[in-house]
This record gives structure tokens, sequence and C-alpha cells, in this order.
């Protein structure tokens, strides 16, 4: 049986969840759905992305995904499906798909627009039931992407800040908070094997394979799972810690040996739409 998850900023108290499994329940009976969560900060479209991107290639052939992140709901952004490496996706076009649009090798995306697949009278202000609920339980139930709607070649990408280089040194941006306090940061691949020491406002902070390498309540930077650089502290939160937040310049000291033969530089540039 096909099976869709479900990830959104709207919360558990108020019904808009139940409502688009309602939806979804009335056009594939039976359909498995999986909350991977509903407690997003509202409208964080970028911390929504980070979270899609740690899960969405790890389920069957077949599984849709549905995100719904969507602070221009209503606007003239575009509501759209992705077939992604025999996923499928149904998300506003903000960006959120992003790293999807990045990882997947190979990548169809479509605008839902064929009202055969939409709710009648949609609600300008719940797309999620109305539009990205119905899509989701159509693909599942076998209904080709491309009968959603036409192609689209431009969809938007979130760019993350540039990792700057500065002899010794690179500067990297915190870009994502976890549950636990953890500072994520842009700093990735090849630039984290060469990470020889990170500095936070000053405060140097040791770079150790896990958490339990330092002594309670102390900060350390590792190489999280998702294989970028997190300032994290063990038993407590870094961002308390530190008073750091999103944004939070990170530097990172390295062998300029080190870093040339990694080929570390800039990761990014400034937001874009996609190819």
């Amino acid at each position: 049986m096909p099976r869709i998850t479900l990830l959104t900023d709207f919360g558990t108290r108020d019904g808009y969840v139940g409502a688009m499994k309602g939806v979804m329940a009335s056009v594939f009976p039976g359909v498995t759905v999986d909350d991977i969560s509903h407690s997003v900060a509202p409208g964080d479209v970028e911390g929504a992305s980070l979270s899609l991107t740690r899960y969405w290639d790890r389920y069957p052939s077949g599984t849709v995904h549905v995100v719904v992140v969507d602070p221009g709901v209503g606007t003239d952004r575009r509501p759209l499906a992705v077939e992604a490496d025999r996923k499928l996706l149904v998300a506003p076009d903000n960006g959120v798909l992003s790293g999807v649009l990045e990882s997947g090798a190979k990548v169809r995306v479509v605008k839902i627009e064929n009202v055969d697949y939409l709710a009648r009278n949609p609600s300008a202000t719940f797309h999620g039931r109305d539009v990205f609920a119905p899509a989701a339980a159509f693909l599942a139930r076998g209904v080709h992407i491309s009968r959603l709607g036409s192609r689209v070649s431009d969809p938007i990408r979130l760019a993350e800040p540039e990792v700057e280089e500065d002899g010794e040194f690179v500067s990297a941006r915190v870009v994502s908070m976890d549950r636990f306090g953890n500072l994520i940061t842009n700093l990735r691949g090849a630039g984290v094997e060469v990470a020889r020491e990170v500095e936070v406002d000053g405060q140097s902070i040791p770079v150790v394979r896990t958490y339990g390498d330092v002594d309670s309540r102390s900060l350390a930077a590792v190489v999280n799972s998702d294989g970028r650089l997190e300032v994290a502290a063990r038993d407590a939160s870094a961002a308390d810690l530190l008073d750091a937040g999103i944004g939070t310049r990170v530097r990172i000291r390295v062998s300029p040996e080190g870093a040339q033969a990694q080929g570390l530089g800039p990761m990014a540039s400034e937001p874009e739409r996609g190819k």
C-alpha cells in the first residue's frame, strides 16, 4: 500500500491536520499517512526544507511527501508536484523543496492546476486541505504526475549564505537550530573534514567525534548526521550557552593545505529560481 507523509507548521490543536487527512481518506480510503511533524515554526520555510531533506529519500518508491509550510498561501506562488528518484512530493513553490531539487538525480516538476484533482472552489487560505491533500491522495492512488498540470522549469530554490575564506579560517553561519539547541551550520561536505577548531563569539570550541567526547554542559563541534558542522552542548543547549541563533557567525580554523586539498570554497550564492 502506498503511503503519504505529512510535514506542516499547523500544530495539532486546531483541526487543520485532521481536515487534510479527511480529504486524503475520502480520495484514497485506507491510505497510510505518516505524521512527520506539525511543529515546524510558523512560516519557517528554511527549517522545513532542512527537515524534508533528512527523510524524503529514505522512504520506498511511490511514497508521496506532503509539505505545507506556506506563508504565501493564496498569492501567486505556485502549488507544485514533484517526481524525484521515484518518490513524489507536493508543496508550495517557496523554496521548501530546495534540498530535494538539489539532491534528486532525476526530477520532474509540474504546477498543480488540473481542477479534476483539486477540491471544488478551493479556499484562498487553506491550500493544504483543498490543493495539496487531494493532489497527494490522487498521486498515491496512481495518477501520473503529468496529469496534474504543466511542466515547471524554474522552481524556487533557497540558497544558503556563502562560506567565506580568510587564510586559516573559514566563516560559516548558523542556518538551523534543532529542539536540543544544537546550532547547525552551512559548512558541509569537504569543509567539515578539515575543521580543526571552532570559535563562536571568541569562544574556542573543540571539534570532536560525538557529544559524549566532552564533559556535561561543555560545548563541542561535531559533524552531524546530515554531514554538516554543528555546534552542540552535552546535556545542555548550545544556543542558550552561547546566546546564539540562526545567522550567528561561526569561525572554523582549518589547515590551509587541507583546505586547498579538499577544494573548500563558497558553497552557495544568492537565492534564485532553479535551472
